[in-house]
């Protein structure tokens, strides 16, 4: 006797309800939200500075333990370039565990093969979240800071007795209030925006996320069509905290994170600015295309189940000519 089938809309129905109920809990380890959905970012714990009494300025005391893919270690890796510092900080690099969901170090450091070991070597029984940037200090075996954007700025100063380029100043005092002025305005809607696009729990925070990043684009391409960065004729940090984004926009933000109204190459401007500083010395290399499509579309598996890797888009489309040399001859060299 042929056995009955179960009826399809059943099929469906229970399918939903398994994933739907397996993502709610999986999101909410990868991503906590409030009630409306809406994503929340835990904020960072070691808030310590390089210049304080315990942490002097020194060459070769210091690492960075980063991620190739992440667009907040990124940050540390660009100014680390355009300053120069290459040679006074190491960087070791860790690699995301689909497994395990933990940072794995490429190599063994400071005893230790993965970031939460080195989380609970600097700080015994610690239990918040193990992420990159880390800057580490050797001396002392602890972590001096885990914030990016308080990375960043210690790299553009601290460590000028050793930068090849000291001259250049990414944070200079006449342009700290627009600077942070475009930092707040780009945070919550670009960098974290896209976030909060891809881990939203409901159509609402969605809606509201897109919404504001894609007004916050537009408004920032307006900007770019008469100023060659951000805060007029010199780079500053606000440009390096937004490009870590935009380079990963069309990537990996664009399809798997839904942020699809529209491509950073589509804007008049934005596009241009992007292979802007994507050409400016030694950025290049800290540009892992690979490791961003790996680690995102390999990694986050409650976006992308399927686990399969997207074989574009070709990098070399940044090396065309930007032609936004015209609007200044002010660059980093």
């Amino acid at each position: 006797m042929k056995k009955k089938s179960l009826p399809p809309g059943l099929i469906v129905r229970l399918g939903k309800f398994v994933w739907t109920t397996m993502w709610q809990i999986m999101m909410s380890q990868l991503a906590p939200s409030n009630k409306t959905g809406d994503y929340q970012r835990p904020q960072s714990q070691f808030r310590n500075s390089i210049g304080d009494e315990k942490y002097p300025a020194a060459a070769n005391r210091y690492r960075l333990y980063v991620g190739m893919g992440c667009p907040w270690a990124h940050r540390t890796l660009v100014v680390r370039a355009l300053k120069g510092l290459e040679n006074v900080i190491d960087v070791v690099v860790a690699n995301p565990s689909s497994e395990a969901g933990i940072w794995v170090l490429g190599e063994a450091s400071e005893g230790c093969q993965t970031l939460p070991e080195l989380y609970q070597k600097a700080k015994p029984g610690y239990t918040g979240r193990s992420t990159v940037p880390v800057l580490w200090d050797t001396e002392t075996q602890t972590i001096v800071n885990n914030e990016s954007a308080e990375i960043i700025v210690m790299l553009n100063a601290q460590f000028n007795a050793w930068a090849t380029r000291s001259h250049l100043d990414l944070y200079p005092k006449a342009l700290q209030a627009d600077i942070e002025a475009w930092n707040e305005k780009i945070y919550p809607a670009i960098n974290n925006g896209v976030y909060r696009c891809g881990f939203a729990q409901s159509q609402e925070a969605y809606d509201r996320a897109t919404t504001e990043l894609f007004d916050t684009l537009a408004e920032i391409d307006a900007v770019l069509a008469s100023s060659r960065y951000l805060c007029g004729e010199v780079v500053t940090l606000a440009d390096v905290r937004l490009f870590t984004t935009l380079f990963r926009f069309d990537i990996v933000y664009y399809s798997l994170f839904k942020c699809n109204r529209r491509r950073i190459q589509d804007y008049q401007y934005l596009g241009a600015y992007v292979r802007d500083l994507y050409q400016l010395p030694d950025v290049a290399p800290t540009c892992d295309l690979e490791a961003v499509k790996r680690d995102y579309y390999g990694n986050l598996f409650p976006l992308n189940p399927g686990g399969i890797i997207p074989c574009g888009p070709e990098i070399e489309t940044l090396n065309l000519p930007h032609g936004r040399e015209n609007l200044t001859a002010s660059v980093p060299s």
